[in-house]
């Protein structure tokens, strides 16, 4: 049975963060010259500054996902036709275990049933609009395409999954690693999350919450999925996902000799 609801945490790793804000600078620079004059280990320390600051007094980003974009472990990832630059992002997920309404911190991880992973899988060229240049991403074209959230392959009961601030996240693209951190490097922790989500609106049992992913995705290698990748992901003591590349072409070729052929 598929959760009724699937929240997303966005932008809640430190060292990704400052990854964004450093690889804005060189492109701005590169393409205007704006900021040239000024020392990469300066901006460097002001973009650090900024996430120390946010960590301190800001709240999570959080936005909502689709239940039907969910696939298996094992499952084939479908690239579809529409938009370019698939992107990979696995993440620390919770399952909650019972209703949630206006959790604090003290007494948030009580609801968590047990945890998983999850690779969100986005469509960068479909992130910003430039039609609503003011509204800024759109997250339900960019994500929720069918087979782009693999989970699973387990749900390991809270008890049992060790802490969830101190986890190990690895992803590797066609046996290259891309992303290897700790949940340590979160902004907000998962208590956090789950008292701002809850602060909005009721959890229920089944439901997921996504807490973010670290740095390392394509967008930061320059290198985006393409049919015929592998992805492996892996967060120590949840078990690891494998999965197959594919596009909407390739995956209808087959369907259709299958359907001839037999």
């Amino acid at each position: 049975m598929a959760p009724r609801q699937i929240l997303q945490c966005g932008a809640n790793y430190r060292s990704h963060v400052v990854g964004i804000v450093m690889a804005e600078r060189r492109a701005d620079e590169s393409t205007t010259g704006h900021n040239a004059d000024v020392p990469e280990h300066e901006v460097r320390a002001w973009a650090e500054a900024m996430m120390d600051e946010r960590a301190a007094t800001g709240s999570p980003y959080v936005f909502a996902g689709l239940p039907s974009a969910l696939a298996g472990p094992y499952d084939e990832i479908v690239l579809p036709a529409r938009g370019a630059n698939h992107d990979w992002e696995l993440e620390l997920a919770a399952v909650i275990g019972r209703p949630a309404r206006n959790l604090t911190r003290e007494n948030a991880l009580e609801h968590v049933a047990g945890y998983t992973i999850c690779n969100d899988i986005t469509t960068r060229s479909l992130v910003y609009r430039r039609d609503l240049k003011a509204i800024g991403t759109d997250w339900f074209a960019a994500k929720n395409a069918p087979t782009f959230l693999p989970t699973g392959p387990f749900l390991v009961p809270a008890a049992f999954a060790g802490d969830p601030a101190d986890l190990t996240i690895t992803l590797k693209h066609n046996g290259i690693t891309r992303q290897h951190e700790s949940t340590k490097d979160m902004l907000f922790d998962l208590p956090q999350i789950l008292a701002y989500i809850t602060a909005v609106t009721e959890l229920g049992p089944g439901d997921l919450v996504l807490t973010g992913s670290p740095a390392g995705n394509g967008a930061h290698w320059g290198v985006f999925l393409a049919a015929g990748d592998v992805l492996e992901g892996e967060i120590s003591g949840l078990g690891r996902h494998r999965n197959h590349v594919t596009s909407a072409t390739s995956a209808t070729t087959s369907t259709e000799m299958v359907r001839h052929t037999s």
